[in-house]
């Protein structure tokens, strides 16, 4: 007996993927809202609210240094690492909030400002916070620093938030960490980097760099060094009178798991963990420098699922 099958057209048939496809996407996003807000003339984010809520706690999620946008991009790298962070907290119930760093916004408008302090960073965080603590549809407020954004988020949570979050946080000054990065890369150059770092200490500018240190130590940014440099992670952490977790990668090429260490060291109740293989990005990583490297610009990859659990499993715990 012959049995005759049926071929239904290409033409009949794309509709009925493409609904499918569109039912998947439209219950993904379904899960929360995203809404483009300006908190100020400086600051720009989205926010990401949980749906199934009238009330949410919300994470304030802090960029690294250099111009980063909200979603952790900058020009030539994309990966977006605060992006899919956002998203992934806010599918579990929780608002998100991130946003370009003020620097971001004065590149696109061609407004650039050249006096710009790390303390402008600070006084950025601080206005999110007081925008949030002000709204009602926010129960507990918790910051992730990110990188840079963990000192910023140390400086503008003091007493006004119910936890802190730490990502890739250095537990030096800059010009420690600065040194450290230099001494593993370009040995040679260590000494030179030690000598202006001297010079920015007692207040004063310089001219008298090496060509190849240009990109850190040239003349606009080193009256923000100055100002970057005052402060001391280990110092301003032990200011935090709230809950407190300090995250770092294995496989971190910026930022090693000594600073976690020196974090948790002077914070001992403070919670560290260790993600295996995750690097700076908040990716994992199973092979080499290269491979981590060229992961700073590949935004297709997933975060570590690690990473989310235990921030999860943190705020869950406090609230």
């Amino acid at each position: 007996m012959k049995i005759k099958l049926k071929i239904i057209p290409m033409k009949r048939r794309i509709p009925l993927i493409i609904l499918f496809f569109n039912a998947l996407l439209f219950s993904q996003e379904n899960v929360f809202t995203s809404l483009d807000m300006n908190i100020n003339e400086f600051i720009d984010g989205t926010l990401l609210f949980p749906n199934d809520s009238t009330k949410a706690n919300l994470v304030i999620i802090i960029a690294g240094s250099g111009p980063t946008d909200r979603n952790g991009n900058q020009n030539f790298l994309k990966n977006n690492a605060l992006k899919k962070l956002a998203e992934e907290l806010s599918k579990k119930g929780i608002a998100t909030f991130r946003y370009d760093k003020r620097v971001v916004k004065q590149i696109r408008e061609g407004k650039i400002d050249k006096n710009i302090m790390f303390d402008d960073f600070v006084t950025d965080a601080t206005s999110v916070i007081n925008y949030f603590k002000a709204s009602e549809k926010i129960n507990s407020i918790y910051i992730i620093g990110h990188s840079q954004g963990s000192l910023v988020g140390m400086l503008a949570a003091k007493t006004k938030v119910d936890g802190f979050i730490s990502i890739a946080g250095a537990g030096q000054p800059i010009d420690l960490v600065v040194i450290d990065q230099i001494e593993k890369t370009y040995t040679i150059l260590a000494n030179d980097a030690k000598r202006i770092f001297n010079i920015l200490k007692e207040g004063k500018t310089t001219d008298d760099y090496p060509k190849e240190l240009a990109a850190i130590f040239k003349k606009d940014v080193q009256l923000f060094l100055m100002n970057w440099m005052q402060y001391k992670p280990q110092e301003e952490i032990k200011k935090l009178d709230m809950p407190i977790l300090i995250i770092n990668g294995t496989k971190d090429l910026q930022v090693s798991i000594t600073e976690a260490d020196l974090l948790k060291n002077a914070k001992p109740e403070a919670r560290l963990k260790l993600i295996e293989n995750m690097n700076h990005i908040m990716v994992p990583i199973e092979g080499d420098n290269l491979e981590n490297s060229k992961s700073y610009n590949e935004p297709y990859r997933k975060l570590s699922e690690e990473l989310i659990k235990v921030i999860i499993e943190f705020i869950e715990f406090i609230d």
